[in-house]
């Protein structure tokens, strides 16, 4: 990196640290450490709401995996767009009228403190352990930068994150995400533009994507019903909803957002435009990926973007093996990179049995380089015994540091830093703020007021010394936007279904919810460990095995009476 580069991303990091610790001076009292002060407008909202999703394994993770799997990912969201809908109709005016803090809270009401208390303790465990995933790709990205070690970069990252969340709170944190997301915005979008630019100069952007898209990498709709298939129309549209559903209606990092806001109205709009922009900004990411794909048709890639595996490769026996597969890389590559020009030029002139065969030559020659990485993963798998051999998180970053100008460099580093903290922050503030309305008040009665604020302080740094701890874990879980949505589903269907029970099935009392809940839980996590069914319908499953045997068991309890409905509206 240059100069220019290291003052960029420095000067980037600084202003939003500074800003957050600006807006979030003068926090008093424990509700405006949690709430915000309950004035912030629809936009601010909305813009927390989506930068607390946009964090840097999006932007590391995300692009590397269109690289490799193409366009499909993006099903993911298709269910967002109508969760989004469904919530500003039933889950916000009930938690709006009902004042809470956390949206645990109703269900103490409706049920009983057990049944509050595991909704919380799920949000809780599953919530920490993204905060570890979150920090981890920052603190990748420093390690392959600088060469320092790891346990230093996550300390480091998250020392930055907390200096403004701890001391300010929820305001603190959503103007902080402001400017993140304007950093964000700039970051990302140059980069596409000077990825099509370096791009050779016969080569035109619809070349560009004709390529990518004749190797497979633009299948963004994918109309099989497969439960084993991870992304499809099916699994986003019915899993997908029922995990957004979760996610923005009973997850509190995402409800402390809107929560925060002025009016019912001014929620309802910043959850709408969150909905609304979601998808397409997830779209425009996962094709800068696919340009980056398409870019190294006519630019020669590594044989494996990582560089710490290779280097320990080389340092062993199998060294002399590894840079004879990266010799028959290199000439693979070459043969596939005149494919490709091959076909651009059929494509330009136009005539359809020429294209037909130039795409056929170019599919077999990105299968034949294909196998010639494999060998490569089987060596440094063999050289690192018990290490998963993916470069999915470095290969966007691999580029970046290798392809584009100095400036920019920074600048998009910045964007990854900014997706990092934003998560991280809202995150964390979250899980203190659980912490203080759910624990300490609750259990504890602890006073409100000055004293309030600084539990909320201690509790989210805790919870950020924790993400740190787990952060060390999440080297081993390959692709990182992979992992934290699997994770996620694992808790969300469960919780989402304690939620649908209190509104709408009436006779289901405190007990039959919560053992409904813990035995949903249960079959989740032995279809994850002894099925393939995709993660995305582990949504629906828990949160229709907490409804079913909610009502299941309230036929057998002979105490069990009309219980009183929580009514949306």
């Amino acid at each position: 990196m240059s100069r220019l580069d290291w003052l960029v991303l420095g000067g980037a990091l600084l202003a939003v640290v500074c800003w957050g610790l600006y807006k979030g001076r003068g926090v008093t009292s424990g509700e405006a450490y949690i709430g915000g002060g309950r004035d912030h407008r629809w936009w601010l909202i909305g813009l927390s709401i989506i930068a607390t999703q946009m964090s840097a394994i999006t932007f590391l993770s995300t692009p590397g995996l269109a690289y490799v799997d193409g366009m499909r990912f993006v099903q993911f969201y298709f269910g967002l767009p109508l969760a989004a809908i469904v919530l500003s109709m039933t889950a916000l005016p009930l938690y709006h009228r009902l004042k809470v803090s956390t949206a645990y809270e109703i269900l103490e009401a409706r049920f009983d403190l057990k049944t509050r208390l595991l909704a919380a303790g799920l949000f809780l465990i599953q919530r920490s352990l993204s905060v570890g995933i979150t920090i981890f790709a920052p603190a990748l990205v420093l390690s392959v930068l600088l060469g320092w070690s790891i346990h230093a970069n996550i300390l480091l990252v998250g020392v930055l994150v907390m200096t403004y969340t701890v001391v300010g709170g929820t305001r603190a944190v959503a103007w902080a995400h402001s400017s993140q997301m304007v950093i964000i915005a700039f970051g990302m979008i140059l980069a596409g533009v000077m990825t099509i630019h370096r791009l050779p100069a016969h080569v035109s952007l619809g070349d560009a994507l004709h390529v990518a898209g004749g190797l497979g990498r633009l299948n963004a709709v994918d109309l099989r019903f497969d439960l084993n298939n991870r992304y499809n129309l099916w699994s986003g549209l019915i899993g997908g909803f029922f995990l957004m559903l979760s996610y923005f209606g009973t997850d509190q990092s995402q409800v402390q957002r809107y929560l925060a806001g002025s009016s019912l109205t001014q929620g309802r709009l910043g959850l709408l435009l969150n909905g609304m922009v979601k998808v397409p900004l997830q779209f425009l990411i996962l094709l800068l990926g696919v340009l980056v794909f398409a870019f190294y048709q006519f630019h020669a890639p590594p044989l494996f973007f990582n560089p710490g595996p290779v280097k320990q490769v080389l340092a062993g026996p199998e060294a002399p093996a590894y840079r004879a597969l990266e010799a028959d890389y290199a000439r693979a590559r070459e043969a596939q990179r005149q494919r490709a020009e091959a076909f651009v030029a059929a494509r330009h002139a136009g005539d359809a049995g020429t294209i037909a065969g130039a795409k056929r030559q170019l599919q077999q020659a990105q299968a034949e380089s294909d196998a010639v990485r494999q060998k490569g993963l089987a060596l440094i798998e063999k050289a690192n015994p018990g290490t998963h051999p993916s470069d999915v998180n470095y290969i966007f970053l691999a580029y970046v540091l290798s392809s584009l100008p100095a400036g920019l460099v920074g600048l998009v580093l910045a964007a990854v830093f900014s997706g990092s903290m934003s998560s991280m922050s809202g995150e964390i503030s979250a899980l203190g703020a659980t912490t203080v309305v759910d624990l300490w008040r609750r259990l504890i009665g602890g006073s409100r007021g000055a004293r309030e604020v600084w539990v909320g302080r201690i509790a989210t740094f805790a919870w950020g010394c924790f993400g740190m701890a787990f952060a060390e874990y999440a080297a081993r879980l390959g692709s990182l936007i992979e992992a934290v949505n699997i994770l996620g589903s694992l808790f969300y269907g469960t919780i989402l279904g304690i939620f649908i029970t209190a509104f709408y099935v009436k006779r289901a009392r405190g007990g039959t919810a919560f053992y409904a809940a813990l035995a949903a839980e249960a079959g989740v996590l032995l279809c994850f460990t002894f099925t393939r069914i995709s993660f995305l319908w582990y949504n629906l499953i828990g949160c229709a095995a907490v409804v079913a045997l909610a009502y299941g068991f309230s036929l057998f309890d002979r105490s069990a009476r009309s219980a009183r409905r929580l009514d949306p509206v």
